[in-house]
């Protein structure tokens, strides 16, 4: 019996020490800690931040450089969704003022999306730190251009607290903005899958005269530690706080450029208003089995499709009973993420000629065109249903980009 608990007690010990030992990548906010805030000594402070600005303790960023003796937080910045993240996507934002800081938070998602000589009146250092997806339409990366952009108008250094991209660092897909179709969600000359951390982009977007006017501001990166371009989120031993209120998840940051574009015409066709945002194709009047088997008889690297059934909860569709099918990434390193969509809207127009997802949404190709940066994707593509029709320019700018990025990567 003695012998029993002994080996049990082992266990529980080697079991606990090597779960305590577990590695993890350290992110900017912490690498900065460990520096003793020096890169922010003498200098008031402003932060742009959202809940996901945490520390591995689950401790926001503004509460530590807030509580940091040598720090001087002298005001905080919302993008999109807010600085705690209390605002719908799209939904405007507001100034007002923190309430466990007392601090005032300005609104870079409001009236204005770029600080204000105003607003950047009270700061000598603006410091980013929000986790992104790596997806050119995600707005974040805009909000930190626009910063970049004041800051270098208004004499400010900026700060970029980097953080892991959540799709890696190998990843490249799409075409690059078109001339005519830059926007906020598609600010910069990036392919739409564009393989870089948000540090790394920073220094890219600073270096390659992408800033209004072909400015440059002062521009520090801090550094993770332990990041890999081979690694997935997963692989970061940390915990994925919801980067904005439809991504709840790691798994759905994987599946956001493989079924966002569609969302720009239609989101419940994606799963917005059902527990699977972005992780589904459906309608009430498609047969999940024949488009699960027709879509998997593709054979799409990667990628699965399983027949489902759901009923969203709210957006337009709610109550509605609805039918398609669920994606799966089956091999990370594999699939084409960006592309699974298009694939998905062809079978959809094989299967069901006289539907047609563009049909009475022209009123949604802005955002569409916007999104892909250019309006020959959907011109192209509407003529035939054909991913091949549009292959060619979706892929066209990837290796070149590859080639120019690898100078502004600061991991391997």
């Amino acid at each position: 019996m003695l012998n029993k608990y002994f080996y049990i007690t082992l266990f529980l010990f080697f079991t606990l020490n090597i779960q305590a030992q577990t590695p993890y990548v350290k992110v900017g906010i912490e690498v900065l800690k460990d520096q003793n805030f020096k890169a922010l000594e003498g200098k008031r402070v402003g932060l742009v931040t959202n809940p996901t600005g945490i520390d591995i303790n689950f401790t926001s960023t503004i509460d530590i450089l807030h509580q940091a003796a040598n720090v001087n937080l002298t005001a905080l910045y919302g993008p999109e969704h807010g600085a705690r993240g209390d605002t719908d996507a799209g939904a405007h934002v507001d100034s007002y003022l923190d309430k466990t800081t007392g601090l005032n938070v300005f609104s870079l998602y409001g009236k204005t999306r770029k600080p204000t000589p105003k607003m950047l009146e009270n700061v000598d250092v603006i410091v980013y730190d929000i986790q992104d997806i790596g997806v050119r339409s995600y707005t974040f990366i805009s909000t930190l251009g626009l910063v970049m952009e004041a800051a270098a108008e208004n004499g400010k250094e900026v700060i970029v607290l980097d953080r892991p991209n959540p799709l890696g660092g190998k990843k490249v897909e799409g075409n690059i903005v078109m001339e005519g179709y830059f926007s906020f969600v598609s600010q910069f000359p990036i392919p739409y899958i564009y393989g870089l951390t948000v540090g790394e982009l920073a220094y890219m977007m600073n270096h390659e005269g992408w800033l209004k006017g072909g400015k440059k501001c002062k521009l520090k990166v801090i550094p993770m530690k332990g990041w890999k371009r081979s690694m997935r989120f997963q692989d970061t031993g940390r915990a994925w706080v919801p980067s904005s209120p439809h991504i709840p998840n790691v798994q759905t940051a994987e599946l956001y450029p493989a079924t966002g574009i569609i969302g720009e015409l239609e989101a419940s066709f994606i799963g917005i208003g059902y527990t699977l945002p972005f992780g589904v194709f459906a309608s009430e009047w498609i047969n999940g089995l024949k488009y699960a088997e027709a879509l998997n008889a593709l054979h799409l690297d990667g990628v699965h499709f399983r027949q489902i059934t759901f009923t969203p909860y709210y957006k337009d569709k709610k109550g509605k009973k609805l039918y398609g099918v669920q994606v799966y990434i089956t091999d990370y390193d594999k699939v084409r993420l960006s592309e699974i969509q298009f694939h998905a809207l062809a079978v959809l127009k094989d299967l069901y000629p006289d539907k047609d997802l563009f049909a009475g949404k022209e009123n949604r190709f802005n955002m569409f065109d916007k999104v892909c940066g250019t309006d020959l994707i959907r011109t192209n593509f509407t003529k035939n249903y054909l991913f091949d029709d549009v292959k060619p320019y979706w892929r066209k700018d990837e290796e070149a980009f590859r080639k120019k990025s690898a100078v502004y990567m600061m991991y391997r």
